[in-house]
């Protein structure tokens, strides 16, 4: 296992230094009362926060291969930890919790060292984006619902959602109008000032701001709450008293903790990953969370935790690697030893709207917006995900995920692409018989692609959609099994069933295409028979030579399927390009590129481009289409280029004309189509404008008499 170390400050950028250090420091500050505030929840002093923020965070600086993401005292631990003391009779803040919470801490680490070396990672390899997305909002919304009461004038919330409503509201009853003010303009600076001036450092400028105010009025008077002042002074550093609790009980909270901090951290570390298009290393994450954890627990501080806060921050004001963390645990160091003072001046409404500005950023209620038209069931996943963190907590809240994910994950499986194939006449490639109407099954064969592995969800699938296809001149199936990489032994049984049932009607059935490791499953889940008796091949070409059928493949109907010249071939592959291309948004695509093509028009005065389009390759069906939809520009045409309507007119026919003989003698067979398709544009043409259709239908009556 290679350990990178300071991995984020290789080739360092110095266009960053000076964003990172201001994200550092901002950061910093904004650390201040979290920290202080979960310290406290976890059962601590509320100094020992801050001593969380040192250590703990310039560790996970030089071990992390995250380029943004940063370590403290966050609320999932702390809330924990605290509610194992309580119940293990250990009343909050005194010293017996003081001993007893940094042995908690280094059996974390522990944990997380063991998880390390399992190389526990790979987990998140299993979580989705939706799973993701709405695991990190419900953290987002939870640690706002936490702040709010601290705005209105009250203390920070715990618990999840209707604990915390509870809170919201008693503590509105005692609501605080001049706290209400200041930590309102402050969020609508910030909110603001990230839209307008995104880069200023608006929070360092309210900071300041805060302490100014402080120094000059009376808002203490006035009931805005100001932080506690703290002794200056680094934290000590000593190994934990084993012997204060139970090393049993430890162990099992701690275990508990660890798998929070490694799901939680991991999610919201991939999830910004993501967002931001960087890759981690999962596994020296770990590390890093172990690292970092060892170093709280030798400074007597309760289990640490990536934050999503503090990391949304950085990312507000555009931090780039873990400068940012180490800046912020130097400029805290700084801060212990000769600025404590300055702590008790800074207003609690205003560094509460500072954390509520940057979870704001971090939500992603813009991917489920997006979810909810793509995907209904991925919405509802983030839905889950989002609810599961909001009212039943984190550790419910991961489980939660885990599970959406894997089910996603088998309701995607159970459900693979699969179609059936054929060949285009003339052709060797097998493809998909609903591609188009050219392309026809072989001849008392049934040829199934299958794309997925095998498994007992979804072997059912592929036994209905082959029983289902058998019909009375079927002599073979021939399984296309090119995208399954493996067997399990329910699908290896079902399999068995259905070869047997084919067998019996006379059909053969026959596996194809799939890589060799395959067959050694085939062989080991007792299917080896298949093999021996020639039933295993490697490509369908090879099964179909097996039963007799050679090239050129007889077609169902009596299609005729002679070779063909590769230019033909070419033509052929060439048909529809631009509605094989755009699907269902082929009309709106040519309408769009007709536009950009007028708009060129004005500029160079070229008019011929316009017959050809942008499109290159374009078929002549879609040449045809092309033509239609310019018609429907033909007054501005006119227009642009100067020239009378009639003689535009008659040029899009000849064109026309062009394109019928060029499909009558390269696809004879399709000039039936041609006429059929040009009904069907002229139609649209007479109802969207009938004079250009009119004018069109005389030009055509004078050419029939001529």
């Amino acid at each position: 296992m290679k350990i990178k170390l300071l991995h984020t400050l290789k080739n360092y950028d110095r266009k960053n230094l000076i964003k990172d250090i201001i994200a550092g420091i901002i950061i910093m500050a904004v650390s201040i009362p979290i920290s202080m505030g979960y310290a406290q929840i976890a059962g601590l002093p509320a100094v020992y926060g801050l001593y969380g923020s040192v250590f703990p965070i310039l560790a996970f600086a030089i071990f992390s291969s995250s380029p943004q993401f940063i370590f403290g005292v966050d609320a999932a631990p702390a809330a924990l930890i605290g509610s194992a003391l309580l119940s293990l009779n250990i009343e909050l803040g005194s010293d017996e919790a003081i001993a007893a919470v940094p042995v908690m801490t280094f059996f974390v680490a522990v944990w997380l060292l063991a998880f390390y070396f399992m190389k526990a990672g790979k987990l998140v390899n299993y979580i989705s984006a939706p799973v993701m997305g709405g695991f990190i909002t419900g953290i987002c919304t939870t640690i706002i619902l936490m702040q709010i009461p601290k705005i209105i004038g009250g203390t920070s919330g715990t618990g999840e959602f209707f604990e915390l409503a509870e809170h919201i509201f008693e503590t509105g009853k005692h609501i605080n109008i001049p706290s209400v003010i200041m930590g309102v303009i402050a969020l609508v600076i910030l909110l603001v000032s990230k839209k307008l001036i995104p880069k200023f450092p608006m929070a360092v400028v309210l900071m300041f701001a805060g302490t100014i105010i402080t120094l000059n009025m009376p808002i203490r008077d006035w009931g805005i709450n100001t932080l506690s002042a703290v002794e200056p002074g680094l934290p000590k550093w000593s190994i934990p008293d084993f012997s204060i609790i139970s090393i049993q009980q430890t162990i099992t909270i701690s275990l508990s903790v660890a798998v929070v901090i490694m799901a939680e951290t991991l999610l919201a570390e991939n999830s910004f990953a993501q967002k931001n298009n960087y890759r981690i290393n999962d596994n020296q994450e770990i590390l890093a969370f172990s690292v970092g954890n060892f170093m709280a627990a030798f400074t007597g501080c309760c289990p640490i935790n990536g934050s999503v806060s503090r990391t949304a921050m950085g990312e507000q004001y555009q931090a780039k690697t873990q400068l940012t963390g180490i800046v912020a645990g130097l400029s805290m160091i700084v801060l212990l030893i000769c600025g404590t003072g300055f702590i008790g001046y800074l207003p609690i409404p205003i560094l509460t709207a500072i954390v509520i500005s940057a979870l704001l950023g971090a939500t992603e209620f813009d991917l489920a917006a997006r979810l909810w038209k793509l995907s209904r069931t991925e919405f509802l996943i983030f839905v889950g995900a989002f609810l599961g963190v909001l009212l039943l907590g984190t550790i419910n809240g991961v489980l939660i995920g885990i599970i959406l994910s894997f089910t996603e994950m088998i309701i995607r499986t159970s459900k693979p692409s699969r179609c059936f194939l054929g060949i285009q006449p003339g052709h060797r490639h097998f493809r998909d018989l609903k591609e188009g109407n050219q392309i026809h099954a072989i001849e008392g064969v049934i040829i199934y692609r299958f794309s997925s592995n095998l498994f007992f969800a979804n072997i059912g699938v592929l036994q209905r959609d082959i029983e289902d296809s058998i019909k009375p001149d079927t002599k073979a199936v021939i399984l296309d099994a090119s995208g399954i990489g493996s067997i399990d032994i329910t699908a290896a049984d079902r399999l068995a069933m259905l070869y047997k049932s084919l067998k019996e009607k006379g059909i053969r059935f026959y596996m194809t295409e799939h890589i060799a490791k395959v067959n050694e499953q085939i062989r080991t889940l007792g299917l080896g028979y298949m093999i021996e008796e020639g039933r295993v091949r490697r490509t369908i070409h090879i099964a179909l030579k097996d039963m007799g059928i050679a090239r050129p493949y007889p077609l169902e109907g009596g299609i005729e399927n002679e070779e063909r010249s590769a230019s033909r071939k070419r033509a052929d592959n060439k048909v529809q390009e631009f509605v094989w291309a755009f699907g269902a948004e082929s009309e709106e695509q040519i309408e769009k590129q007709i536009v950009l093509q007028i708009q060129q028009l004005k500029k160079t005065g070229d008019i011929e481009k316009l017959f050809h389009g942008s499109w290159s390759h374009m078929d002549a069906f879609d040449e045809d289409e092309w033509l239609e939809h310019l018609e429907e520009h033909l007054k501005e045409i006119v227009n642009i280029s100067g020239k009378d309507e009639k003689s535009i007119a008659t040029r899009f026919e000849e064109h026309r004309k062009e394109i019928h003989e060029r499909i009558k003698n390269e696809h004879p067979e399709m000039a039936g189509r041609f006429k059929k398709r040009r009904h069907i544009l002229d139609e649209h043409l007479r109802q969207r404008h009938p004079e250009v259709f009119n004018l069109i239908e005389h030009l055509r009556e004078s050419d029939d008499s001529n």
